[in-house]
């Protein structure tokens, strides 16, 4: 039998994906080339904006559309994510074509949709047994044939940022057990995987208070047991995603610094550059806070770079408090940032504030802001010209099949000429030019012994 995802949203549900997919292969399933012709389609979804739950209903009409036509041969139709979580039960009334609605928390009952579907089972078994349903985290996250891999640490949130639906639909935080981040780092590394990714919704809150002589392990610690274990196992690099400035401690800063396997960027969501808005989004620090905090950054690692999100339009912003925002990208500089306006999310505390932002003053003000940060992303890559770094082939190039595209510790693009089998492996080159945000290279050397 064979199988189909589509992933939308963060890296989580790309890691869930990749564990779900195991959960498949080692049933002797096998991956299809597209959705019509699987037997069973997965689409995970995601609710943290109006648009991701817009082209999942589109993609769910477009299967509903293609069971009725494929009487032959059945198709199970799964719906996973946080979208799941939040409307699953609307939308199996809208939709009676979806046979299973598994939420964020139900994911360890996907053998048993594997097992009806191929007992042709009636859905009608499954809504009792997911009920009692508990998150639990998969052993293994990793992709078939891929030197990469995303290793979760932690699920949920325990912020309610007022704009954000994730605790809504990820629940409460609950911190994975060292003992199995370090087995699954071990196990990767093991298998080729040369660097990793430590995820978490709120990544740097960490804390184990399970048993085990690690009890009270907090994200610090964390990091030096995963950098300890990726020297052991062959991994190299390690990032991780997404850390909230409020819980960003200095221990967390020095060991990053003392440890080289930790690459040099570093995503940390900014939001906002004003006090006000930044409160009312219930943010739980300041903007001096978060402009100290990068100077303790870039004090302890100089050659760091920096990536952000910045959200416009909140209720209440006046536009005083965008040119707080501008004037904290002039200050910062970040390499990049994922920039976009407030959309408003049914259940959320900020849903029923007063003073809607019109949407036509939310797209100007976002107009700025990307602007802004356009010119500071072209000032950052064009004073790194002539740099000598070492990269990680993860490609061929898309717009050009006689290049490879590779990507620096610093999270920088670079397309250079080269053979595949370099793909997965560590090189040098030499930054020499620019083609809109990916920089060009001439020569790729490999590193000797990585």
């Amino acid at each position: 039998m064979t199988y189909f995802f589509e992933t939308y949203g963060c890296q989580m549900n790309s890691a869930e994906s990749a564990a779900l997919a195991l959960a498949c292969r080692e049933r002797g399933w096998t991956a299809a080339a597209d959705g019509e012709s699987a037997d069973l389609v997965l689409l995970n979804t995601c609710s943290v904006r109006l648009t991701a739950e817009k082209r999942a209903l589109g993609r769910i009409a477009l299967y509903a559309a293609l069971k009725k036509k494929r009487l032959a041969r059945p198709l199970t139709l799964v719906l996973a994510g946080c979208m799941a979580q939040r409307l699953g039960k609307d939308l199996r009334t809208r939709f009676p074509a979806i046979d299973y609605v598994m939420g964020t928390a139900a994911r360890s009952l996907f053998p048993l949709i594997l097992e009806a579907a191929e007992k042709a089972l009636g859905v009608e078994t499954f809504p009792e047994l997911a009920e009692q349903a508990a998150f639990s985290f998969s052993p293994s996250h990793l992709e078939e044939r891929q030197f990469r891999s995303f290793v979760p640490i932690m699920h949920g949130c325990d912020n309610y940022c007022s704009y954000c639906i994730v605790p809504y639909v990820r629940g409460r935080e609950v911190s994975r057990d060292p003992r199995l981040i370090a087995g699954e780092i071990r196990l990767v590394g093991e298998r080729g995987v040369r660097e990793i990714t430590l995820l978490g919704q709120n990544v740097n809150s960490y804390r184990w208070n399970g048993d085990g002589s690690q009890s009270g392990l907090d994200f610090a610690g964390l990091l030096r047991l995963a950098a300890e274990e990726a020297d052991r196992s062959g991994v190299r690099w390690v990032r991780f995603l997404s850390a909230n400035p409020r819980d960003f401690s200095a221990e967390t800063i020095r060991v990053m610094a003392e440890n080289p396997v930790f690459c040099r960027h570093l995503h940390l969501c900014v939001q906002h550059g004003s006090n006000r808005i930044l409160s009312a989004m219930n943010r739980g620090y300041t903007r001096e806070r978060y402009l100290n905090l990068i100077g303790e950054i870039r004090s302890a690692m100089p050659d760091i770079t920096l990536s952000t999100d910045i959200l416009v339009g909140f209720p209440g912003e006046t536009g005083e408090d965008l040119e707080l925002t501008l004037e904290l990208m002039e200050e910062v500089r970040f390499l990049y940032a994922y920039m976009y306006h407030y959309n408003p999310r049914e259940g959320t505390a900020a849903f029923n504030l007063p003073g809607r932002i019109s949407e036509e003053v939310k797209r100007e003000r976002l107009s700025r802001v990307i602007a802004l940060q356009k010119k500071h992303t072209a000032a950052l890559l064009k004073s790194r010209i002539g740099s000598r770094e070492r990269v990680l082939v993860e490609g061929i190039s898309r717009k050009n099949a006689d290049e490879l595209i590779t990507r620096t510790e610093r999270d920088e693009m670079a397309a250079v000429p080269g053979s595949v089998s370099m793909i997965g492996r560590f090189a040098e080159l030499t930054l020499s030019s620019l083609r809109g945000n990916t920089f060009r290279a001439k020569e790729l050397r490999p590193c000797p012994g990585v």
